[in-house]
């Protein structure tokens, strides 16, 4: 696994971002992955494309969709709506705050079912409205149904039955920055 970005730390320095920049200086980060997340990722040349797309992502003209396989049954579909907010004293996770936490939404969608070690699993498809971090994550523990493989957030059993986080960023469109032609991107759950 490859970090999005630099962390913090020499030991966190390698990233898709320090990479590409090496080729490309002014390359600059519109859209990245928590570190276990699979999938797409928006990066742009220059700093004006740069901007245009930070635009789109903050007014929510960006759409996303990724899948997950959660622990338990989860059928029929659905909406989060659960506010969240940075647990200081535990970073970087983040807790659901009824009092002071921004508001976070996502739209779920059962995709299919089966079980492993006589356990339900449940294939899921996600539509966040907003781009907290780690919101799906946080949405689906507070649901009762963790990501599997999710160190963070998931149970032992629900982390135990993947060797990764089953989260995979799977459809991305917005409007090209200089020229403003949809652009639809997707990319292939690998689970």
């Amino acid at each position: 696994m490859l970090l999005s970005v630099p962390g913090r730390g020499d030991n966190k320095y390698d990233s898709v971002a320090t990479r590409l920049q090496r080729r490309f200086p002014n390359l600059g980060v519109a859209h990245r992955l928590d570190w276990e997340t699979s999938g797409l990722m928006v990066f742009a040349l220059h700093k004006e494309p740069l901007r245009e797309l930070n635009r789109q992502f903050m007014e929510r003209i960006v759409k996303k969709e990724y899948q997950a396989k959660v622990f338990g049954e989860l059928l029929g579909e659905g909406e989060i709506d659960v506010p969240m907010r940075c647990d200081w004293e535990n970073r970087p996770r983040q807790i659901v705050d009824f009092n002071q936490g921004k508001s976070a939404y996502t739209q779920w969608q059962h995709v299919s079912s089966h079980f492993c070690d006589k356990l339900p699993i449940s294939h899921i498809k996600l539509i966040p409205r907003t781009g907290r971090s780690h919101q799906l994550r946080v949405h689906l523990q507070h649901m009762q149904h963790p990501i599997l493989g999710d160190g963070l957030y998931a149970h032992q059993t629900a982390r135990n039955l993947a060797p990764r986080l089953q989260l995979h960023a799977t459809q991305l469109s917005f409007y090209h920055p200089l020229n403003g032609q949809e652009m639809k991107f997707e990319s292939l759950c690998p689970f």
